[in-house]
């Protein structure tokens, strides 16, 4: 009983211990690089033939031959395995159970899932009253921005200059520089907005 119990455990555990391939990714940048496997494995002190196996997904290197082929070709090794990292699941917030927090009288709804985006990205509905603006641009902070305006009029205010945007208009930039949104209407200004990295508004 003990020999059967032992080996059910053994095939669950090895159920549950899947590979993880990273072969392709290798490839396309080594391609997009246009550099050869002869190149990389000169560069990386292994054999050519050991990096077309790696890229074929037909053997799984040691960290340190990992670390050298990703040093040739300058890749982030977060990059190689967020897909392993990353829980892969669907998260739903019902439009009644969204947070709220509020910066005076403008308002951020939360409409991503910062448990899991929380390293990626953050995603909120912001609403601006009349005559009111924006503060936690002031100083600016790592990352980049997207937003959409969906109602109202306003203006974007980066480094020194003014970007007048309306209904449909979005802007893109990066948040290193100070910026704040003011609205300018006789209504309430909502956009929908995206920051990445997290800056962990909400």
């Amino acid at each position: 009983m003990e020999n059967q119990s032992s080996q059910n455990q053994n095939a669950v555990s090895g159920e549950d211990k899947k590979k993880y391939f990273f072969g392709e990714k290798i490839r396309e940048i080594r391609e997009k690089k246009h550099l050869t496997l002869k190149f990389v494995a000169t560069q990386a002190g292994i054999s050519e033939s050991l990096v077309s196996q790696i890229e074929r997904n037909k053997v799984s290197p040691a960290i340190d031959t990992l670390l050298s082929i990703a040093s040739v070709l300058e890749i982030n090794l977060e990059y190689l395995f967020e897909e392993f990292t990353h829980r892969k699941h669907v998260t739903v917030i019902h439009e009644d159970e969204r947070k709220t927090i509020y910066e005076e009288d403008i308002s951020y709804q939360e409409i991503s899932d910062c448990e899991i985006t929380s390293k990626n990205l953050e995603c909120y509905i912001i609403t601006i009253p009349e005559g009111c603006r924006t503060h936690r641009g002031n100083y600016g902070h790592i990352g980049s921005e997207v937003g959409i305006i969906l109602e109202g009029n306003g203006i974007l205010r980066y480094q020194n200059k003014e970007y007048e945007i309306k209904k449909g208009d979005s802007v893109t930039f990066s948040a290193a520089a100070p910026h704040t949104l003011e609205n300018t209407g006789a209504s309430p200004l909502k956009a929908l907005w995206t920051v990445t990295p997290a800056q962990k508004f909400l």
